[in-house]
């Protein structure tokens, strides 16, 4: 465990920022001592570390919270992504970097200044935030949060891996049998109660997101046994398809 000098010292960052933090339920202590001391463990550095990544993206602090709250928050994909655009904006610095030493050894006369544009990566940025949640789905999940303790959450949260247990009870079936399909309908359902209107498009990214690799697949089959993660995204897909055939007729 870390008091809270001892992580803000690690992380370069102010006691100050990290009561705030505290406060907006951003980084929340892991322990408080009956002396009123914040204690932080790894779990809290690590949601520090993604939280200060954001802040270095240009990312705002309610929407750091809801990316990291977010019931299919990811940590592999969210770190490729910012791997990606960290990579861009080094490049773009480089470049930049290379220009001033250009101007001061022949002149600012001989240079292009194409380099200045920054719109691809704006635009990126633009992507990124667009994935991880600037969306009717994203907006509608807010409202649906608002006020929630972290009791009523964790108790929410804990309902998803619910549905795995009980999906990896039923893995020895064809993903579209009759439980299968029903297990995929009642996902839907209860995404659209607790968290956004769970549409086909976002039902598929799930299931692929399942299956995706990382934590969310590895706690998916840790809940319901190997290969749970698979099973949903092919379940998911034959109750998808099977909507999109029945809509067309």
């Amino acid at each position: 465990m870390m008091t809270v000098k001892q992580l803000a010292k690690k992380c370069g960052v102010s006691v100050r920022t990290l009561h705030h933090y505290d406060a907006i339920g951003l980084l929340k202590p892991a322990q408080v001592t009956e002396a009123g001391y914040r204690l932080y463990d790894d779990s809290a550095l690590e949601r520090l570390y993604f939280i200060l990544l954001f802040r270095e993206l240009g990312f705002a602090l309610k929407d750091i919270r809801g990316i990291l709250d977010a019931p299919d928050f990811d940590r592999n994909r969210v770190l490729d992504r910012q791997i990606d655009l960290l990579e861009r904006k080094r490049r773009h610095l480089e470049y930049i970097t290379n220009m001033a030493r250009g101007v001061r050894m022949i002149g600012v006369k001989y240079l292009e200044f194409d380099g200045f544009d920054v719109n691809k990566i704006d635009d990126y940025a633009e992507q990124a935030k667009t994935l991880y949640g600037k969306t009717d789905a994203y907006r509608e999940y807010e409202e649906k949060v608002k006020g929630r303790t972290k009791a009523q959450s964790d108790a929410v949260n804990a309902k998803v891996m619910d549905f795995f247990v009980r999906l990896g009870k039923l893995r020895g079936q064809s993903p579209d049998s009759e439980e299968a399909q029903n297990w995929v309908r009642d996902l839907q359902e209860f995404f659209t109660a607790n968290f956004y209107t769970c549409t086909p498009e976002i039902l598929m990214g799930l299931g692929e997101l399942y299956d995706g690799g990382g934590a969310m697949t590895e706690n998916i089959d840790a809940a319901g046994g190997e290969g749970t993660g698979a099973f949903a995204r092919d379940a998911i897909a034959c109750y998808c398809k099977e909507q999109a055939q029945n809509a067309s007729l």
